[in-house]
């Protein structure tokens, strides 16, 4: 093939185009195996190469070259690795109560590779970390932060590496921002959650990843993120202060880049443990028990969003379907109106303990002081049907509070003017598989680790001592109002800023105690 190129190229400089408007230039295609390539084959022979065996057409030998030659090909466009990958720090998340009660795992980027503490979120595109910055959250504050792992900041000068990325490129979007093609791409994401952003540049460097088989070989993929210069909101001191993982659908995603360039298949997974340790993996596509339900993909804005066609509250059947983004960077759930009165009322229809006044430090609108024997509190079960029969049993419907030497729980769903967000405390106890070349969601119950085989994680410590109100977040549903606030010039993603520090409650043994949410 090479020899073809130089050959072509050549005849290009010895016979320079004219008038190329008026001609019209074509090439014959041949078959690997035709006669005329076995001439030209028979005739490279007598120059001084050699003739391979030619199988015959129609025989065994021949598909098998052909097939063999197609594994070939596809060997170099498509999977570089026939399992999981996962970063090179290990598949361990953890959910961290201080740094807005998210889903954290570390990942290491640029040469010298470079450690980064990263907010994992599905819905959102953008992966970015902090960078050469006009502001950015603090990296030494003793009250967030473990002494054992130091946050660091990403250096374009540091990284041997690291190359910006220029406004020609086609992952540049902000090109009506560039002073010329040739410059660097800026890029600028706001998040509804209490006036929270991202800005700075866009950069290419060095992802270092493994993957999870038995030899756990390590390699490095180049992806394109976003050095960001400065951050406002949630980012400066209570969720992602040191970066945050975009998991979505568009281009720009690391699993859109990862799978793009061949090296997993287009799916990944994510688990979520009861007791807040977890896992991811990229190219994972699940298995055959798995419940699954499609999403509802929008071609100018795709998320992933999923039908609900039925809500069962203890023994009441409630028929208020509704689609909702399957958003791991949002801590609690939000429904808009019916389907958050009709699930609230059919809960409160059940609870058999006294409701409290609304508190506004409380996001919560239902919330019962809690039996002093915490077995008569008779907490009635959630599950969601999902389009395709698939049902979703939640495994932690409440949180529980402390308030003066009282025990309350709440029904921890939000209330949303338009948003229906299903988020981080409706997943916990499965592993949830994100098939985007399938266009599914799977899940399936899941023991995500035994304690002892949860891979190295830095020791963060809870913060009991600052705890910011929840907030609403998120894009809205396909068919959802867009709220007034949004611009039309600035993209926006969802994250979480709802940090109220909790335990989920175990329905079974009822070790409240244990699960204690301690407010301001």
């Amino acid at each position: 093939m090479s020899s073809f190129v130089i050959f072509f190229l050549t005849l290009l400089s010895i016979f320079p185009f004219r008038e190329c408007n008026d001609r019209v230039f074509t090439f014959e295609m041949h078959h690997r195996f035709s006669e005329t390539v076995k001439k030209w084959s028979s005739l490279q022979t007598k120059i001084g190469g050699t003739l391979e065996n030619w199988p015959v057409k129609g025989s065994v030998q021949y598909y098998t070259q052909l097939a063999n030659h197609d594994k070939l090909l596809h060997g170099r466009r498509l999977f570089k690795f026939d399992g999981p990958l996962t970063f090179s720090d290990g598949n361990s998340t953890f959910r961290i109560s201080s740094l807005g009660f998210l889903h954290y795992t570390t990942v290491t980027l640029g040469t010298p590779g470079l450690k980064f503490l990263v907010a994992l979120d599905t819905g959102s595109d953008l992966f970015w970390v902090p960078c050469e910055c006009g502001r950015c959250a603090s990296t030494d504050d003793p009250t967030l932060y473990s002494s054992d792992f130091e946050l660091s900041i990403y250096s374009l000068n540091a990284s041997s590496t690291s190359k910006k990325v220029t406004c020609s490129d086609s992952l540049c979007t902000e090109r009506n921002n560039c002073l010329g093609v040739y410059n660097h791409c800026p890029y600028s994401v706001s998040y509804v959650s209490s006036e929270t952003s991202t800005s700075g540049i866009l950069v290419d460097d060095i992802l270092h990843l493994r993957t999870e088989d038995n030899e756990e070989k390590n390699f490095q993929a180049r992806v394109i993120f976003g050095c960001g210069q400065e951050q406002t909101g949630s980012f400066l001191d209570v969720a992602a202060p040191n970066g945050l993982f975009g998991l979505g659908l568009e281009k720009i995603s690391v699993p859109s880049i990862l799978s793009r360039e061949g090296f997993m298949a287009d799916s990944f997974s994510m688990c979520f443990g009861r007791d807040g340790a977890g896992r991811i993996s990229f190219g994972d596509k699940g298995s055959l028990d798995q419940e699954e339900t499609p999403f509802n993909i929008n071609p100018l804005h795709p998320t992933y969003n999923i039908s609900v066609d039925q809500i069962c509250v203890g023994t009441t059947l409630v028929d208020s379907g509704f689609t909702a983004l399957f958003d791991t960077g949002t801590s609690f759930t939000y429904l808009a109106d019916l389907s958050y009165t009709k699930l609230s009322e059919s809960f409160h229809s059940q609870v058999r303990d006294k409701r409290r006044p609304p508190d506004p430090r409380i996001p919560f609108e239902y919330c019962y002081d809690m039996s002093p024997d915490a077995n008569t509190s008779l907490i009635p079960s959630l599950s969601l049907t999902m389009k395709g029969g698939g049902q979703l049993v939640v495994n932690d419907p409440i949180i529980v509070i402390s308030m003066q030497n009282q025990l309350v729980y709440c029904l921890a769903v939000v209330k949303s003017q338009d948003l229906n967000i299903i988020g981080q405390n409706f997943m916990t106890g499965y592993r949830f598989v994100f098939d985007r070349e399938k266009i599914i969601l799977g899940w399936k119950k899941f023991d995500c680790y035994d304690i002892e085989k949860i891979d190295n994680f830095p020791s963060l410590p809870v913060n009991t001592a600052h705890v910011p109100p929840a907030v609403a977040v998120g894009p809205g549903n396909d068919n959802a109002e867009k709220p007034d606030e949004r611009t039309t010039n600035t993209p926006r993603s969802s994250f979480a800023s709802s940090v109220y520090q909790t335990f989920y409650l175990n329905l079974i043994n009822c070790y409240l105690a244990s699960m204690i949410l301690l407010l301001l």
